[in-house]
């Protein structure tokens, strides 16, 4: 008896999970045609400029050598990112902080731009202890690198809707 409940209950549970719209997060289909991209920015070292090439790669695309080589061109025209104080202390000390990070970018192809100028910008906000200021120092890097793998998905998506 209690092995064909357990059995009921594993059934339920993976009919509601079928039910809810979950899907595996899966590889990001490029146009026909798009098997290179070149990326031109500003700063090629910075965490989107790496994050970028990471996920053409990862999604099957290959970056180009140069634009000339290449399917697309993303021109990344503004990476920036920082942090500005959200909350202080009644000492007059930071207590919290919003990371930001701001692209700008345009897309080529054959030579024409099919992407007028686009404009993300991500933040997120977290608490500062000065106690702790090694630890809060690596999380400030740890969500700056996920926002910079964000944009870069988000800028796949939108060569992907091309």
């Amino acid at each position: 008896m209690r092995t064909a409940s357990c059995r009921g209950l594993v059934l339920l549970l993976a009919a509601l999970l079928a039910g809810c719209g979950f899907h595996m997060r899966g590889a990001i289909t490029l146009p026909e045609g798009v098997r290179s991209v070149y990326v031109a920015a500003p700063d090629l070292l910075s965490p989107f400029a790496i994050e970028l090439r990471r996920a053409l790669e990862r999604n099957g695309a290959s970056v180009a050598g140069s634009a000339a080589a290449a399917d697309a061109v993303i021109r990344v025209r503004n990476d920036r990112t920082g942090r500005r104080v959200l909350s202080v202390s009644s000492r007059n000390t930071p207590q919290e902080y919003e990371l930001f990070y701001t692209i700008d970018y345009t897309i080529d192809r054959d030579g024409a731009e099919v992407m007028r100028l686009q404009r993300h910008e991500l933040t997120r906000s977290f608490t500062f202890d000065q106690s702790r200021l090694l630890a809060k120092d690596r999380e400030e890097d740890v969500l700056r690198e996920a926002m910079a793998r964000d944009l870069a998905d988000l800028v796949l998506r939108r060569l992907a809707s091309l």
